[in-house]
């Protein structure tokens, strides 16, 4: 079985994961870790209002990008995908990034559709849950949107019945609603309608119906699991698959919005990366949390720490 790798470059982070995929008795593949890592580049920074990729933006992912591929040969990597999501479907230079990429891995970045996104992302989320847990709903919060999916696991596979992704993220929202530090509440007001009103049509594309179990993924969720439990440090195995009640997730959020820029950065879970947006990342996982109580019942939330980048390697195994 081969060693693929993969790389997801978002609004907010790049990430790698290289890994070895293995078959199962049932013939279902399974995934074991050679090397996983992200970096904060910011790359949409400035994007919602611009609509251009910043030159420092570029620069941050073409360094990081440059390193992984430096890693992934060296580890043997045989086939490697790399998936380009929000930040570059919205930028009128992009051209400049595919360039780059080309230039610096020697293949081509993708950018996928928002469905496709979430897609990727339950499959990668659901491997280590029970399928009698299922129907699920899978949530990534990303900077510049986020994505719902709704599936089951059948036979060992993932199956999706819905996705959909909306221009709603922890760097879009900050952006747009919440320059203060921390923010006034009438601002925190605002970017809570804001939130909301976007996430309607996510909630109108994807059915809740019969879906037993919420997880969420990628760095925004896992973060707030980090904080909630108070680790000194990010620890990935006290994370992948913690749970938080509603009420956990509206008092952390609630927390991080009234708290300074120096008292987030100091939260040992809490990557440096993320100080800025944090808060913004919270209230849209709050607000999830208040709609998926009141459309299907839902008051909990797992955490996983396989996601998307676990799916985009499934998908060239």
């Amino acid at each position: 079985m081969p060693r693929v790798a993969a790389i997801d470059c978002g609004t907010n982070s790049i990430r790698l994961l290289v890994a070895d995929v293995t078959s199962s008795f049932d013939g279902s593949l399974a995934l074991r870790d050679v090397h996983r890592e992200m970096r904060i580049v910011r790359l949409g920074k400035g994007v919602d209002a611009t609509g251009v990729l910043a030159p420092d933006a570029l620069e941050r992912t073409r360094v990081a990008l440059a390193d992984y591929t430096a890693v992934l040969r060296r580890k043997g990597a045989e086939r490697v995908r790399m998936v380009a999501t929000s930040a570059t479907r919205d930028a009128s230079n992009r051209e400049d990034f595919f360039g780059m990429v080309r230039d610096t891995l020697g293949t081509d970045a993708e950018v996928i559709s928002g469905d496709e996104e979430a897609g990727l992302s339950f499959v990668g989320a659901v491997g280590d849950l029970e399928p009698e847990d299922g129907p699920f709903v899978v949530v990534d919060v990303g900077g510049g949107s986020t994505e719902l999916v709704v599936g089951s696991l059948v036979d060992g596979a993932a199956k999706v019945h819905a996705a959909h992704s909306v221009d709603v993220g922890s760097v879009r929202l900050t952006e747009r609603c919440l320059p203060g530090d921390p923010p006034s509440a009438e601002d925190v007001a605002a970017a809570r309608e804001v939130a909301a009103g976007i996430l309607v049509d996510a909630f109108a594309a994807v059915p809740l119906d019969g879906v037993r179990t919420w997880v969420g993924v990628a760095g925004t969720i896992t973060t707030l699991s980090g904080v909630a439990q108070e680790l000194p440090a990010y620890d990935p195995d006290a994370v992948h698959l913690s749970r938080l009640s509603r009420a956990d997730l509206h008092r952390v959020a609630g927390e991080l919005l009234v708290m300074p820029r120096e008292e987030r950065a100091a939260l040992g879970a809490l990557h440096p990366g993320r100080v800025d947006v944090i808060g913004a990342g919270a209230l849209i996982v709050d607000v999830l949390a208040h709609e998926l109580h009141d459309r299907a019942g839902i008051d909990e939330l797992v955490v996983s720490e396989h996601d998307i980048l676990d799916g985009i390697a499934r998908s060239i195994a």
